[in-house]
């Protein structure tokens, strides 16, 4: 499959700045796979080591950073010369101790060395032991396939070019299959291991089967990585997210959690999913104005999980719901296709919020920020064109131009344009 990631992977190549290279994202998001494809397009030759697996050069950083002995080692075990041509990949890197914090000095010792580490969020951002190579190291967040590498892993490079050009009158002559495509997409989601196989095999049972491993492997994990005093606390919180997203107003709510639950009680479970990279947290803004940071109203947000495919499994969406007409675009509320725009949003976005007002009903699903812009952003599961809160947050703030997302044809108008919902990335 093709990940649209790897581009930036060429850039960090090629950037005279070139530090070495953090890759993040959740368990199962293709971390590995990205890397090594990348090594076999763009390097002479390139080393993997995985630190979880290798228990010798797990060792390789405990006594010193000397980084010529470090290369001479790793060489060695893998039997290969090394040079500035030789793409080093750290995999689970966290698995070695001081093996973060080794990323430093081969920033400052060896800056012509291109060295990749990869590591889920649960242990690069929760390994207690190592001093973390602040400003020493670049980041690449990875995460499931957005909808149009979904599109390009069955072959429709046409409608994604059309896509791409924002061609709207051509893609009316395709918009029935991108539909069942979406469809498709809200059912297996974005985890590769679950869009490979329904590329190959058109099983949706088997897709629910690996979705159902990955969560139950996440599962395990709270309790092999998170503190064990927060573990039940995260379990409760992770349950939840199905159920928070498919009221009416899906602003997270603790009581929902059990009675009389507080903040201080969850929000470090809650840091900890975020931090893991299994949940997106969009926080509320108070204003429209830029920077949205800077209204920024910790104590509202929603809560999203990492990928939409991953919240019909936990929902045991069934696979009948595919030939039921929009009936999908409607379940819960439409919890899935907020969740869907979300996860093709978060990936582009500088900054990406929601607005409520303080004193009313009115509430914008997403204020993105993105490239000194601010665009509000109304989502429709279904054809229901009305949106009051949009029009009226968009004459309080004349500058602005809403988008509405929706099963309905591109429209513009002079305060709003409505795109598609299949079109999202459009963005």
């Amino acid at each position: 499959m093709e990940r649209e990631s790897i581009n930036q992977l060429y850039i960090w190549k090629n950037s005279p700045e070139r530090k070495p290279l953090i890759v993040r994202g959740a368990r199962q998001v293709g971390k590995t796979w990205l890397i090594k494809e990348f090594a076999k397009r763009a390097f002479d030759r390139f080393i993997y080591v995985n630190f979880e697996e290798d228990e010798i050069l797990r060792k390789v950083f405990e006594n010193d950073f000397n980084i010529q002995r470090i290369l001479t080692a790793i060489g060695l075990r893998a039997h290969t010369a090394i040079d500035k041509h030789t793409l080093l990949i750290f995999d689970e890197i966290q698995a070695a101790p001081r093996g973060l914090t080794s990323l430093k000095y081969f920033c400052e010792n060896a800056r012509q060395q291109p060295v990749i580490a990869a590591g889920s969020l649960l242990g690069i951002t929760l390994h207690q032991n190592d001093s973390f190579p602040a400003g020493k190291v670049d980041f690449l967040d990875l995460y499931p396939l957005r909808f149009t590498e979904f599109l390009k892993a069955h072959g429709e490079q046409d409608i994604v070019d059309l896509l791409d050009k924002q061609d709207w009158h051509q893609l009316l002559f395709v918009r029935d299959r991108v539909i069942h495509y979406l469809k498709t997409y809200y059912f297996t989601g974005g985890m590769p291991e679950a869009v490979n196989s329904y590329v190959q095999h058109k099983d949706l049972d088997e897709v629910r089967r690996i979705q159902q491993n990955i969560l139950q492997s996440y599962e395990s994990d709270f309790s092999k990585h998170a503190p064990k005093e927060q573990v039940p606390r995260i379990r409760i919180v992770w349950n939840s997210i199905i159920g928070q997203l498919s009221k009416e107003n899906r602003k997270f709510l603790y009581g929902l959690l059990r009675q009389g639950a507080r903040a201080k009680d969850f929000e470090l479970a809650i840091e900890w999913l975020k931090d893991a990279g299994l949940i997106y947290k969009v926080n509320r803004t108070k204003s429209g104005e830029l920077p949205l940071n800077a209204f920024e109203d910790f104590s509202a947000f929603k809560l999203f999980l990492v990928d939409v495919g991953l919240l019909s499994a936990m929902a045991k969406l069934p696979s009948e719901i595919l030939i039921e007409g929009d009936a999908l675009f409607s379940t819960y509320k439409g919890a899935f296709t907020e969740q869907y725009v979300c996860q093709q949003l978060i990936q582009s976005a500088d900054l990406l919020y929601y607005w409520s007002a303080e004193n009313s009903r009115g509430e914008i699903d997403f204020l993105m920020q993105k490239k000194g812009k601010v665009i509000p952003i109304e989502v429709k599961a279904e054809e229901n064109l009305k949106a009051r809160s949009l029009r009226s947050f968009v004459e309080r703030h004349p500058s602005l131009h809403g988008i509405r997302f929706s099963l309905s044809d591109y429209r513009e108008q002079e305060w709003m344009t409505n795109i598609p919902l299949y079109a999202a990335n459009a963005l």
